[in-house]
């Protein structure tokens, strides 16, 4: 079992007669990337705000490698938050400078760690400049530098790459994937659902102020499997009721059909496509395995109807 950096048990918070967070517990491995998701309001940004200690909560405990959050904690945790917060009249290298040492960096060690993350974003040219001649991007660049200065174990990234382009959102993404492998833990928010499918190890996701979903990736995408599968083909497909059953059938350009099939009782992929190719000549059988942008909706507005 991997150990734990992040322990949150049984936390609540009560904002007058709002409820902001209902006894929620989430164990956070150490070296992972975990998912912190749910819809607008969910209860994400308080949680965040308690282990930053920003705010309290009003009950329950949290514990940072087996040790109960207290203000120490603050410079092992890097902070990017969604309302971005640079000093707009700054010079960037200064403002860097002036975040790293509130963070305990002595002055030397920082300006080596600037210039080596200064590089490795090739953004060297940008020291002198004010922070609001910077567009949007950029200063998301500065804030993440400015977020995992200091070495932090615990980083926390609230919308990461709001403001990035494509190729800028892919460098940021191969920053977090190289933080985690050089034993990083990172508590990831957004509402990017295919973000989370390319980084994330485990998710928790909060709705209505509670975790309603909590496990690996691989394990929750597992269990929202319905032995459906995509079938392109050339021939007549016929129900075969003890196997399987079509579930709808379009026509495709090429020529081919393409058939929705689920499988019956403990039929398994091989025995599907046997009986398949029993019946027509096969192109293309693909299993549908739903996506994060599925479970996150499906769980969501069942949660909201009951």
């Amino acid at each position: 079992m991997n150990e734990i950096l992040l322990d949150v048990e049984s936390v609540s918070k009560n904002y007058s007669n709002h409820r902001a967070l209902d006894n929620v517990s989430l164990k956070i491995p150490k070296g992972s990337i975990f998912g912190l998701l749910g819809p607008n309001g969910a209860g994400k940004t308080t949680l965040i705000r308690i282990i930053t200690q920003i705010i309290q909560s009003d009950s329950g405990t949290i514990k940072i490698s087996g040790e109960t959050l207290n203000p120490s904690h603050i410079r092992a945790i890097g902070y990017l938050p969604e309302e971005r917060g640079l000093y707009k009249k700054m010079k960037v290298g200064e403002q860097l400078l002036y975040l790293a040492q509130l963070k305990g960096m002595p002055k030397s060690e920082a300006m080596e760690r600037i210039k080596v993350w200064f590089k490795k974003l090739e953004i060297s040219s940008w020291w002198n400049k004010k922070v609001e001649d910077l567009s949007k991007g950029m200063g998301q660049k500065i804030q993440f530098v400015a977020t995992v200065l200091h070495d932090p174990k615990l980083i926390i990234l609230d919308e990461p790459f709001s403001g990035f382009d494509p190729v800028n959102a892919n460098i940021i993404k191969d920053e977090i994937l190289e933080l985690r492998e050089k034993g990083s833990t990172i508590i990831f928010s957004t509402h990017r659902m295919e973000s989370v499918e390319e980084l994330c190890d485990e998710i928790a996701l909060i709705n209505n102020s509670k975790v309603i979903l909590n496990g690996k990736k691989t394990d929750i995408k597992n269990s929202f499997r319905t032995g459906t599968f995509f079938v392109n083909y050339a021939g007549d497909l016929i129900n075969q009721e003890v196997d399987f059953k079509i579930l709808n059938t379009s026509s495709l350009d090429s020529g081919l059909s393409r058939s929705t099939v689920q499988v019956k009782n403990d039929t398994n992929p091989n025995d599907l496509l046997k009986s398949l190719i029993n019946q027509v000549e096969v192109h293309h059988f693909e299993e549908k395995i739903p996506s994060m942008n599925d479970i996150f909706i499906n769980m969501v507005n069942r949660k909201d109807n009951e």
